[in-house]
């Protein structure tokens, strides 16, 4: 269980609190949805705003090789 002592491990949750591109977005559709009392009508532009935000940053972050993990692991099996 667990993690072999000595290992490359860099911990991913460190670098997820760098940028939340979409967090405006997001706060002002549940804000309406709760001033609205959760009628999805009444909140249509928060909804596009937010829709038209993640679209854009899905592509803009991807990384296609997987994690920074996997690479460490991979490099330090080599190594041995």
């Amino acid at each position: 269980m667990g993690r072999k002592a000595g290992g490359l491990y860099i911990n991913p949750r460190k670098f997820g609190t760098l940028s939340k591109p979409c967090m405006k977005e997001m706060m002002a559709l549940l804000n309406c949805l709760a001033t609205s009392g959760n009628n999805d009508d009444k909140c249509v532009k928060h909804k596009d705003l937010l829709r038209t935000c993640t679209d854009t940053q899905a592509g803009a972050n991807r990384k296609p090789w997987g994690s920074i993990n996997y690479h460490l692991h991979r490099l330090s099996r080599a190594k041995k």
